[in-house]
């Protein structure tokens, strides 16, 4: 058996995503395939990840700053992106101006 080579971060040099935690893929494939469990989306995180929605979402607004999930899959973190951005400006143009 051959040991297995290691980055200078100190992760495994076969690991096909550098910089990521079992967990933090299991995320990204659960956000990319999310449409595809039955019932609500929030009951499908707490069966599947043991969390509640409220820290789901804090670990996946982590994800989509991450160089690191940005290169497991960008088209996946783009469209969060964008839409993560559209919900913030959506608040920003909702919210009443108090500087008048």
């Amino acid at each position: 058996m051959q040991p297995a080579s290691h980055t200078p971060d100190g992760g495994d040099a076969s690991d096909p995503t550098p910089g990521l935690t079992e967990r933090e893929r299991e995320i990204l494939e659960f956000e990319s395939h999310w449409m595809r469990h039955v019932g609500a989306k929030e009951a499908a995180i707490r069966d599947r990840f043991a969390l509640s929605p409220t820290r789901y979402y804090q670990l996946l607004g982590a994800l989509i700053d991450s160089p690191s999930a940005l290169a497991h899959d960008p088209m996946l973190i783009k469209r969060l992106q964008r839409t993560r951005d559209a919900r913030l400006s959506a608040r920003g143009a909702s919210a009443p101006r108090t500087d008048g």
